[in-house]
């Protein structure tokens, strides 16, 4: 069967470096700083609209900034896990995608978050910033989803082996203590 392209490994690997260094350098800069980000109102714009929507005071929003900290720093973490697996492949072995998927998928959420205040302030450079990120999850995703189907498709065409038991008769039952 036909193996998945090494140009859609290649941009897996780079969308996963992307997400490990933006993201990864934004975590660690909310993590940080002393107001968990606050203090940079351009890039924490949708914490104080998520904030207003769930009428979170001052103590609420910090919280809510190293929440999304965290998982910022999460998914950096999680697409460097798949960056290192991706080298253990290389030396022999298979990467498994679903680490990198299950990443992409809080990529996704926290972007729809993010993309929905942007969009009701009418922030264009927010838009944009927070859509591309978005639009990579979604090309890493589809291309993690390719790559399963073909290495599923690979062990499918492999020939499979079945041996009789000689020991018990043809369509014995497998346990019958009163015989």
């Amino acid at each position: 069967m036909r193996k998945l392209s090494t140009v859609a490994v290649a941009m897996i690997l780079a969308i996963s470096i992307y997400f490990t260094l933006v993201w990864g350098g934004d975590g660690l800069r909310m993590l940080s700083s002393p107001t968990y980000g606050l203090d940079d109102v351009w890039a924490s714009q949708f914490i104080f609209v998520i904030g207003s929507l769930l009428g979170l005071g001052p103590i609420g929003l910090l919280k809510l900034a190293a929440f999304f900290g965290a998982i910022k720093l999460a998914v950096a973490g999680i697409c460097a896990l798949h960056i290192l697996d991706r080298c253990r492949a290389l030396a022999g072995g298979q990467a498994n995608p679903e680490i990198l998927e299950g990443g992409l998928i809080l990529v996704v959420l926290i972007s729809i978050a993010s993309a929905g205040p942007s969009v009701w302030s009418q922030n264009a450079e927010l838009v944009r910033t927070h859509t591309v990120q978005l639009m990579l999850a979604a090309i890493a995703t589809a291309l993690c989803l390719l790559e399963r189907k073909y290495s599923r498709a690979d062990e499918d065409s492999k020939p499979v082996v079945q041996m009789e038991l000689t020991a018990t008769p043809h369509q014995a039952p497998w346990y019958a203590p009163f015989r």
